[in-house]
C-alpha cells in the first residue's frame, strides 16, 4: 500500500511567468527525462505510483502541477490558460531542468496540454503518450457545439460553457457535494449504525 509520505518534496519552480509546484523521482537519472502531466481535478500527486517505477527504470521524472492547481501560480485571467501558456510552462519546465526534448505523458486535461505541445513545440517532444483524450482536430465548428449536437444542451460540460459563472456559482454553493459526488463509489452507502 502506498504511504503519501513517499511522495516527494516539491520544489516551486519559475517558469513563463508563473510558479510550478514540482515534483521529481530519479533525479540520478539525468539525460532522460519524461514529464507527467495530470488531468482534471487531478493533482500530480495522481502519479504516485508510476513515478517511482519511471524513477527505477532509468527516467527522471518531472511531475509539474499545471498552472491552477495546487500550489502553483492561479492566474486570474481566462486567457492566461489558454494552450500557448500551457505548453509554454512545459516549455520552460524543459529549459529549467536544460533539457532539449522529452517523453510526455498526459492524461485527461493533461493529454489535451501535450497534445497542444506536440503541435506547438514539436522539437521538444521525444515521445508522447495520451490516455484517456485523443487527439481532437480543431475542425471549423467549436467543440462545444459539436459536444451539443452529440450529448445535448444539458450535458454539463455543455451547460456550464454556455452559461459562464453557473459553474462557479454550483461550486462555490455546494464544494462540499461537489467533492463528494466527483469522488464517489458507485456502491451503496453503509448502513447506518444501530446504537
Amino acid at each position: 500500500m502506498f504511504d503519501p509520505a513517499d511522495f516527494p518534496e516539491p520544489a516551486i519552480v519559475p517558469v513563463n511567468g508563473v510558479e510550478l509546484e514540482v515534483f521529481e523521482a530519479g533525479r540520478e537519472n539525468k539525460g532522460k527525462p519524461i514529464v507527467l502531466c495530470h488531468g482534471w481535478p487531478e493533482h500530480a500527486f495522481t502519479w504516485r505510483h508510476q513515478m517511482p517505477v519511471l524513477a527505477a527504470a532509468g527516467y527522471h521524472v518531472i511531475a509539474p502541477n499545471q498552472r491552477g492547481y495546487g500550489n502553483s501560480s492561479r492566474p486570474t485571467e481566462v486567457t492566461d490558460y489558454d494552450i500557448e501558456h500551457l505548453t509554454g510552462d512545459l516549455v520552460a519546465l524543459l529549459d529549467h531542468h536544460g533539457y532539449e526534448d522529452a517523453t510526455f505523458v498526459g492524461h485527461d486535461w493533461g493529454a489535451f496540454v501535450v497534445w497542444g505541445l506536440t503541435l506547438l513545440h514539436p522539437d521538444r517532444v521525444n515521445k508522447l503518450i495520451t490516455m484517456s483524450l485523443p487527439y481532437q482536430e480543431r475542425g471549423e465548428t467549436p467543440w462545444i457545439e459539436v459536444m451539443e449536437t452529440f450529448l445535448g444542451g444539458d450535458f454539463y460540460f455543455v451547460h456550464f460553457n454556455r452559461q459562464p459563472g453557473v459553474a462557479d456559482a454550483v461550486f462555490d454553493d455546494n464544494t462540499s457535494q461537489f467533492i463528494r459526488n466527483l469522488y464517489r463509489k458507485n456502491v451503496p452507502p453503509p448502513p447506518p449504525r444501530t446504537p
